[in-house]
């Protein structure tokens, strides 16, 4: 097929990433209003918050990895017009999914003092655990709603997700505030509250999106006879998606475990975490938008073995992402103040500490920008390759034999507290950035380039 220009590659990413970018943001600011709702209740409920929902997270994102072993696959599936793999690899999906959930939900709910068991605060622990015991339960809707987002996301869908999340912002915005503080003559909860709406949010949005799915595309019918087993194609949904899984969980858990690292030095510093955490989870939502729809077009290209549109699909995609980092390292730098003040009331009488903090806290996130979007978008090109193991193996060598030593030793060998913590999380992410990145181009790319020469002679 004709070869696209350079300018109609970004056009046609970001026709397919502006709207996963939306959805991403509008996860995000879910993340948010819980965060900023909860930090006006109080700071200790704040730091809560902030090291229980970071366990929710890894577990989410962990449990993610089938949902996204599915969008390559069923991309790749829909670009031969071969409607029954669709069909088959999503409900294996659902599959693997919810048999993570079952397998890691019950020994963690069983744990008694959780989070006392990870050293923080005893008042802290305490709400933590009231938290988790609740929110915990949404990752079934949770990953729900991840591989109704995958399937269509491969079939390039992606305004609706936007729509349903947007509208999932809103509920949960409305829960938290009738729950948290005790409006509508609803008891005041706390934490808890933030909880509750968490799980309400979810089960909203995986009821739009599963109606959505059935409505829009009748002929994969996802959901008659969900029950039976298809052992080939989950086969084939844990060969990429496992590997998936175990990356993000290197990667997620490297950030849990500096939320945990920060709680040992103090609840100040845990709260001026978790907001500028939350800043550049922000950030990284835009280049999770963008490497999906890296991972959906490089999917359709490798479907289709043309290397010279992949190549293009790479080049275009890894420089809207150069550019979202650069534009964030600038806005850190610059303006760090007014970001941390969004998440605080102004009468907070610990304000002027968690500013002081805060500030230092993003200058160093800020440095790992580039890294950052470097191996995001590397590892999403070669997802959309089906290739996952090896960068499992990279992201593992990297975050925990490189990252996670490294904020131990900057953080409390070296005394730089917080902020060697924040260095030793972009260090982890540069010895990842790099040879994902060299994997794709010098490596798979080239492979495949000379597999098509060959055929063709």
């Amino acid at each position: 097929m004709p070869q696209m220009s350079y300018p109609a590659h970004f056009r046609a990413t970001l026709t397919l990433g502006l709207p996963l970018i939306g959805g991403q943001l509008g996860q995000f600011l879910i993340q948010v209003t819980d965060t900023v709702m909860v930090g006006w209740y109080g700071v200790a409920d704040l730091a809560a918050l902030v090291v229980a929902n970071s366990v929710v997270m890894l577990l989410l994102l962990f449990g993610s990895g089938f949902a996204w072993g599915v969008m390559p696959l069923a991309a790749a599936a829909a670009e031969a017009g071969d409607d029954v793999s669709v069909r088959r690899v999503t409900r294996m999906g659902f599959w693997a999914s919810m048999g993570f959930a079952i397998l890691v939900l019950v020994p963690l709910l069983l744990t008694p003092d959780l989070f006392g068991k990870l050293g923080q605060a005893a008042n802290v622990a305490l709400l933590a655990d009231q938290y988790f015991s609740i929110a915990a339960w949404g990752l079934i809707p949770a990953l729900t709603i991840m591989l109704l987002r995958s399937y269509l996301s491969a079939l390039e869908r992606t305004h609706v997700v936007l729509w349903v999340t947007l509208g999932s912002a809103v509920v949960n915005a409305g829960m938290n505030w009738v729950l948290i503080f005790g409006n509508l003559g609803m008891p005041e909860l706390g934490v808890r509250g933030a909880a509750i709406a968490s799980i309400g949010t979810n089960i909203v949005a995986a009821v739009g999106l599963a109606i959505y799915a059935r409505v829009s595309e009748p002929q994969h019918e996802l959901f008659v006879r969900l029950w039976k087993p298809d052992w080939s194609a989950l086969s084939q949904v844990v060969r990429i998606g496992l590997p998936i899984s175990l990356t993000t969980l290197a990667e997620v858990a490297l950030f849990s475990g500096s939320s945990v690292m920060m709680g040992w030095i103090g609840t100040t510093e845990l709260a001026a975490h978790g907001i500028a955490l939350q800043l550049a989870t922000g950030v990284f939502m835009i280049h999770i938008g963008l490497s999906q729809a890296a991972i959906v077009r490089a999917g359709r290209a490798f479907g289709r073995k043309d290397s010279a549109h992949l190549r293009r699909v790479g080049v275009s995609s890894s420089s809207l992402s150069l550019i979202v980092a650069l534009l964030t390292l600038v806005a850190f730098l610059t303006v760090p103040e007014p970001l941390i003040r969004l998440f605080l009331d102004p009468a907070e009488p610990e304000l002027p500490a968690i500013l002081q903090v805060g500030v230092t806290f993003l200058a160093a996130a800020a440095v790992f920008q580039l890294a950052d979007s470097v191996q995001v978008m590397a590892l999403s090109l070669l997802r959309g390759v089906q290739d996952t193991k090896v960068p499992m193996v990279i992201a593992a060598i990297s975050y925990w034999l490189v990252g996670a030593p490294a904020a131990l030793l900057l953080g409390f060998w070296v005394g730089l507290g917080g902020v060697g913590i924040w260095l030793g999380l972009g260090i982890g992410l540069t010895m990842a950035a790099v040879p994902m990145m060299h994997r794709f181009w010098w490596r798979i790319l080239p492979q495949l380039e000379r597999a098509e020469k060959t055929a063709r002679s």
